[in-house]
C-alpha cells in the first residue's frame, strides 16, 4: 500500500470554498470585509481563515441560492455522474435479465471446484515421479531442509550461553549497552519459560527464511528501481502478494513441497520478499540524482554507478527492507507452524487448538520477545549504517577495540569462547531446574476471570455478554442487510464510492474485484466476511482517532503511548488471538477484537503523526481568533491532515481484513474459515477459490479507502 499524500492543488469541487470564504460567489471587496455590522470576530471560533475551513456544500456563510442544476452543470459532479450512468445501463438490465434478491445469480458464478481438484490430485499423484518435482522442486526443498537443519545444529552446539553472548554483543555493538542488555534478557526469558528449544527451531527457520527472502526481494526490487516497465509489470504481483492473507500462501505449498519445514520457509519466503522489493525500488528510484549525474560525467559504466553510488544512497531504504522481512517472516514463520513447520508456533497452535490459554501464552511471550530483539536489532544496524562516527578519543577503549571489520571477527571469538565455557560446564541446553510454568496460574487467572467477568457482571456485564451484544447488534445485523441488498445494487455501490475518491479506472477495479466474488461463487460467504470488516474497521478507527486526538494534544500521553505502540505493532497477527480467546471465547465477536486490537496501534501511530504535522500557523491563526478546542479541532486540523487520516482508514481496511481471516481459526467462520477447512483437508478447490475471493474483497477495499493521486 502506497501512503497517501494530498495533491498541491486540489481541482474546484462544488461547494468548496473560494478567497472569500463563499461558495461559488465572486470574492467581496475591502470595504464590504470592513463593514462595521458584520463583524468577524463576534463569537469563539467565528472568522477562522479560509484554509482551515471545511470544505462542503455548506463552507461559506451565505452563498448565492444553489439549485440541482447549477450543481449538475459542474464539471466535476458531470464527471461522476457519466461513470454512474454507464454503470447503471450496464448493471440494470442484467439486474432484470437475472431476478434475484441478494444472492448472486448461479448462472452468472463460475464452478472450479472440478478443475482445481483435478489440478490437486495430478500434483500428488505426480509429485513423487514427474521431472519437474523431481529435478527442481526436490532439489529446493533439500536445499531448504538442509539449510535449516543446519543453522538449527549451529545454534544448538553454541548453547544458550553462546546463543545469548552472541546476540547482546551484536547489539551492544549497534546500539549500545540498554540493548545488549535487552537481548540477553530476553533470550533468558525464553530459556525460564520452558521454551528454548522451540525458540531456536523458530530461529533457525527465521534466518533461512529472511536470507532467501532479503535475496529474493532485493532482486525485484532491484529490477523495478532500474526499469520502469518492469516495476509497472511488478507492481499488481506485489500488492497482491501483500493484499493476500498468509493462511492462502499454505496451501499451494503443502500440495507442492508437503506437509514440513520447506513448505514453510518458502511460504515465509514469498511473504516477506514484497516488502524488500518496494523499499529496494523505492530507495533506488530515490537516489540523488545529481550524484548519479556526476558519476556520469566522470565515466562511470552503469555498473559502476550502481555499486558506487545507487546502493550507497539507498542503504537506508534497504536496511529498512531488511527490517520489514524480518517483521513479515517472523509473523508468517509462526503461522507456519500449521503446516508442520514446529517451533514456538506449533505450541501456541496447539493451545488455541485445545483453548489452553496457559500454554499459549507461555508459548507467546518467547514470540514477542524475539520480534522485539530482531525488530530493535534491525532498526539499530539502520541506523548505524550512514551514521557519522564518532571521533576515536570520543569514544570508550572497548567500543574502539571492538571498531570496525576486525571488531565484527572478535565479536564472533568472543561468542565462540562463551559458548565453549558453557559446554565445558555442561550446560549447552537451557537447565530444566531454572524453568518457570506460568501455564497453571495462568489458566487458574482465565477459570476466575471466566466465573467471574464472562457474565453476570452488574451493569456493565460481562465479556460474552459484551461479545453476543455485539454479534446480535451489530455483525448480524450487518451481514444480514448485505447478504439482503441486490447483487447490482451493492455494485453500483462500490462505483460510487470508488468515484468519490478515485478516477472511473479505481471504480472499474473496484466493480471488477466485487463482481469476482460471485463469479467464483462465494458471494454469501464474502458478504460475511466484508460485514466483519467494515464492523472492526469502525471500531478502530472510532476508538484510533479518540487516543490519536488525545495523543496529539498531550506530549505526555504520546510518550506513555509510544513504547505500547511499538510492542503492539511488533507482535505477530497470531499472538492476537490468546488474550481474545481467554476473555471472549469464540466466534465472530472474538476475531473482530482481535482485528481491532491488531489495526489499531497503526491507526493511532500514523493519525496522531497527521495531526500533530498540522501548521502551527493555522492553528496559531484559529486562538487568536477566538476559537475552542472543538473549533480547532474540527475545522483546523482534522481538515489539514486529511491525508493523513485517509491512510490510516485504508492501513486499518488491509490490516483487519489480514486478522479477520486469522480469525476463522477461533470461529469466525466465511472466508476465514474456507482458507483453514481447506488447508487441514488439503482441498485445493475450497482454500484457492476461498483465498482468491479474499484477494478481491483487499483490492476492493483499497482502491475504495485510497484517495484519488494513490489510485
Amino acid at each position: 500500500m502506497t501512503a497517501a499524500t494530498a495533491p498541491a492543488r486540489e481541482p474546484s469541487r462544488p461547494g468548496a470554498p473560494h478567497s472569500s470564504g463563499r461558495p461559488g460567489g465572486p470574492a467581496r471587496s475591502a470595504a464590504e470585509r470592513r463593514r462595521p455590522d458584520r463583524p468577524t470576530a463576534g463569537r469563539r471560533g467565528a472568522g477562522l481563515p479560509t484554509a482551515a475551513a471545511p470544505a462542503g456544500p455548506r463552507a461559506g456563510a451565505r452563498g448565492r441560492p444553489r439549485g440541482v442544476l447549477s450543481l449538475l452543470g459542474r464539471p466535476a459532479v458531470r464527471g461522476l455522474l457519466l461513470p454512474l450512468c454507464v454503470a447503471a445501463a450496464v448493471l440494470i438490465p442484467l439486474a432484470v435479465a437475472f431476478p434475484a434478491s441478494g444472492s448472486w445469480p448461479a448462472a452468472l458464478a463460475v464452478d472450479l471446484s472440478e478443475p482445481l481438484g483435478r489440478a490437486g490430485d495430478w500434483i500428488i499423484d505426480h509429485r513423487d515421479s514427474h521431472p519437474l518435482f523431481l529435478y527442481f522442486f526436490g532439489h529446493v526443498s533439500n536445499a531448504v531442509v538442509v539449510s535449516v537443519r543446519a543453522v538449527y545444529v549451529v545454534l544448538l552446539a553454541a548453547g544458550w550461553t553462546g546463543v545469548t553472548a552472541l546476540a547482546a554483543l551484536v547489539a551492544w555493538r549497534l546500539a549500545g549497552l540498554r540493548l545488549a542488555l535487552t537481548c540477553a534478557a530476553a533470550f533468558a526469558a525464553c530459556g525460564l519459560l520452558g521454551m528454548w528449544v522451540p525458540t531456536m527451531q523458530t530461529l533457525a527457520l527465521m534466518v533461512v527464511a529472511v536470507a532467501a527472502s532479503v535475496a529474493v526481494g532485493g532482486l525485484l526490487g532491484l529490477a523495478a528501481g532500474l526499469s520502469r516497465r518492469a516495476d509497472r509489470a511488478l507492481r499488481p504481483v506485489l500488492d497482491t502478494m501483500q493484499i493476500l492473507p498468509a493462511f492462502a500462501y499454505l496451501l499451494p505449498m503443502v500440495l507442492v513441497f508437503g506437509i514440513g519445514v520447506p513448505a514453510a520457509v518458502l511460504a515465509t519466503v514469498v511473504y516477506a520478499a514484497p516488502p524488500m522489493a518496494r523499499l529496494t525500488a523505492l530507495g533506488l528510484r530515490e537516489a540523488d540524482a545529481g550524484v548519479l549525474e556526476a558519476a556520469a560525467s566522470l565515466g562511470a559504466t552503469g555498473r559502476q554507478r550502481l555499486l558506487t553510488a545507487r546502493l550507497p544512497l539507498a542503504r537506508r531504504h534497504l536496511l529498512l527492507g531488511v527490517n520489514q522481512a524480518v517483521m513479515t517472516g517472523l509473523s508468517m514463520a509462526v503461522i507456519a507452524s500449521v503446516i508442520g513447520a514446529g517451533g514456538l508456533g506449533d505450541r501456541v497452535y496447539q493451545a488455541l487448538a485445545s483453548v489452553d490459554v496457559g500454554a499459549a501464552l507461555a508459548a507467546g511471550i518467547p514470540i514477542v520477545l524475539l520480534a522485539v530483539v530482531l525488530d530493535r536489532t534491525a532498526d539499530a544496524a539502520g541506523h548505524r549504517i550512514g551514521a557519522a562516527d564518532d571521533p576515536a578519543r570520543e569514544r570508550p577503549l572497548l567500543l574502539r577495540v571492538f571498531d570496525g571489520w576486525y571488531g565484527w571477527l572478535l565479536t564472533v571469538l568472543t561468542a565462540v569462547a562463551v559458548s565453549v565455557g558453557g559446554r565445558i560446564a555442561g550446560t549447552s541446553l537451557w537447565p530444566a531446574s531454572w524453568t518457570l510454568s506460568i501455564a497453571e496460574p495462568v489458566n487458574a487467572a482465565v477459570a476466575w476471570m471466566t466465573a467471574h467477568l464472562y457474565s453476570g457482571v452488574p451493569v456493565v456485564g460481562g465479556s460474552a455478554d459484551w461479545a453476543a451484544g455485539f454479534t446480535g447488534w451489530v455483525l448480524d445485523p450487518l451481514r444480514s442487510g448485505l447478504q439482503a441488498a441486490p447483487w447490482w445494487l451493492l455494485l453500483l455501490l462500490a462505483a460510487a464510492l470508488a468515484l468519490l475518491v478515485g478516477t472511473w479506472r479505481t471504480a472499474l477495479t473496484a466493480v471488477l474485484a466485487l463482481a469476482a466474488v460471485g463469479v467464483l461463487g462465494v458471494w454469501d460467504a464474502s458478504l460475511d466476511t466484508l460485514s466483519q470488516v467494515l464492523a472492526a474497521v469502525a471500531v478502530t478507527l472510532a476508538v484510533g482517532f479518540a487516543i490519536a486526538v488525545g495523543a496529539a494534544r498531550s506530549a505526555r500521553a504520546q510518550r506513555l503511548l509510544r513504547p505500547v505502540l511499538d510492542i503492539c505493532q511488533t507482535l505477530p497477527q497470531f499472538v492476537y488471538l490468546i488474550p481474545v480467546v481467554a476473555l471472549f471465547g469464540v466466534g465472530r465477536a472474538p476475531a473482530a477484537a482481535a482485528a481491532v486490537v491488531y489495526a489499531l496501534p497503526a491507526v493511532v501511530r500514523i493519525a496522531t503523526q497527521g495531526l500533530r504535522e498540522v501548521d502551527p500557523a493555522a492553528l496559531e491563526s484559529a486562538r487568536s481568533l477566538g476559537a475552542t478546542r472543538s473549533q480547532q479541532l474540527w475545522q483546523v486540523q482534522l481538515p489539514l491532515a486529511r491525508s493523513a487520516l485517509l491512510l490510516a482508514v485504508n492501513q486499518a481496511v488491509v490490516l483487519v481484513l489480514a486478522v479477520v481471516i486469522i480469525g476463522g481459526l477461533v470461529g469466525g467462520g466465511a472466508l476465514g474459515y474456507d482458507v483453514v477447512l481447506g488447508l487441514a483437508q488439503g482441498d485445493l478447490a475450497t482454500g484457492l477459490v476461498a483465498g482468491a475471493a479474499i484477494v478481491c474483497l483487499g483490492l476492493l477495499l483499497d482502491r475504495v479507502t485510497q484517495p484519488a493521486k494513490e489510485a
